[in-house]
């Protein structure tokens, strides 16, 4: 067994070997033209992946980083929003708006569910927002939202929509311009196949004139200073250069896949995951309508404490997987499939859980797993 374990988490994710070699390289001048090109290569191959004309911009920080960047650029205090609360980080959005001083009303919908657009209309109707803030996927509860569906809505009352797609973006399809979207943020250690460390946020036309009223206090994060650096092949502040010279292989290996054929890969994980955890005799947590593609979210037997299971995984068989979080904490756990992952990931992973199961005095059955996820390849 290898001494590196497998990463079944919903991130920080495997990392692919020129990945890796990038990383390994000798750091290089961040205001020189080699720089330039680079940041070129990367904003340009970030585009398709949001679905958008606008530029990408790359800041050094963590997700959050791009979270509290898409808040601060584009509201002012006292500015009604919108918080579409479907798990920990629908959560988080609406916990920095009103930490910079947003009047925030949230949209909370029963876990493992998603918020529908007749609930946001609802909600939005009484209270004339600026701005809806959701996630398009919650790692906390394998659920998967229908931004199109929602922004339309939150169009249809005048607000801005800005949306988390830290864990689903280059694992599923996300057109901010088709959608019309106003800002989306992104994380470099999820479906990018990279460490933690860089943000990515895109900026609608409407937002930055948004931008140029907006009142919350900025600085290390204000997007306008991105922008003018970037169109100088510039970042306003020191970079993670060597995370950068990264991002452009990402951005190589998913060229080289297609678009299409990375979706399509991580559907087909779903499909196998969910199929083969219904078949070892568990349930789904996420409503199946809403299911995501980049993570399960896995009911625990009834009296197994899911952190028992985690910790089996991870001990006898030297894969990660996840339980859950706050009131979820003992009763579900997660398989993160997304990134460099492939089904023979998927495989050794039920084969892992079935086992662990079976250790733990819950009866199942391993062969009808595996099976399962050969019906969802022979059926795709």
């Amino acid at each position: 067994m290898s001494s590196e374990p497998l990463l079944m988490i919903p991130g920080p994710t495997n990392l692919p070997e020129p990945v890796r070699e990038a990383l390994s390289q000798p750091s290089i001048y961040h205001r020189g033209s080699q720089f330039a090109q680079l940041l070129e290569v990367c904003s340009k191959g970030l585009k398709p992946l949001f679905g958008t004309e606008s530029d990408v911009l790359i800041l050094t920080s963590s997700s959050t980083g791009a979270m509290e960047a898409g808040i601060v650029n584009f509201l002012s205090p006292g500015d009604r929003v919108i918080a579409i609360n479907s798990g920990k980080f629908g959560e988080r959005l609406g916990e920095i708006a009103s930490a910079f001083g947003a009047e925030v009303s949230w949209l909370t919908v029963e876990p493992g569910r998603a918020a529908t657009p007749d609930m946001l209309d609802a909600l939005a109707g009484d209270l004339s927002p600026v701005a809806v803030l959701l996630a398009q996927n919650e790692t906390s509860t394998g659920v998967c939202q229908d931004v199109a569906a929602l922004t339309q809505v939150a169009a249809s009352h005048g607000a801005l929509v800005l949306v988390d797609a830290v864990s689903s973006l280059g694992g599923i399809p996300f057109e901010m311009d088709s959608w019309a979207v106003d800002v989306v943020m992104s994380g470099s250690q999820k479906a990018l196949m990279l460490p933690p460390g860089l943000a990515f946020v895109a900026v609608s036309e409407r937002a930055w004139q948004a931008a140029e009223h907006a009142q919350m206090p900025r600085y290390y994060f204000d997007l306008r200073a991105a922008h003018n650096s970037a169109e100088k092949g510039q970042t306003p502040y020191t970079p993670n250069v060597n995370m950068i010279v990264a991002l452009a292989e990402v951005v190589a290996l998913i060229q080289a896949e297609g678009l299409p054929n990375v979706y399509r890969r991580h559907h087909q994980m779903g499909e196998a995951t969910r199929a083969a955890m219904q078949a070892l005799g568990l349930a789904l947590f996420a409503d199946p309508e809403y299911a995501s593609d980049v993570v399960t979210a896995v009911q625990s037997p009834e009296g197994l404490d899911s952190a028992q299971l985690v910790d089996q995984v991870r001990d006898e068989h030297n894969i990660l997987i996840s339980g859950g979080q706050s009131e979820l904490k003992g009763k579900i756990f997660r398989i993160g499939h997304l990134g460099y992952a492939g089904l023979s990931d998927i495989r050794r992973t039920v084969k892992a859980v079935a086992a662990s199961l079976a250790r733990l005095g819950y009866q199942c059955s391993m062969d009808a797993a595996l099976q399962a996820i050969e019906e969802v390849i022979a059926n795709d």
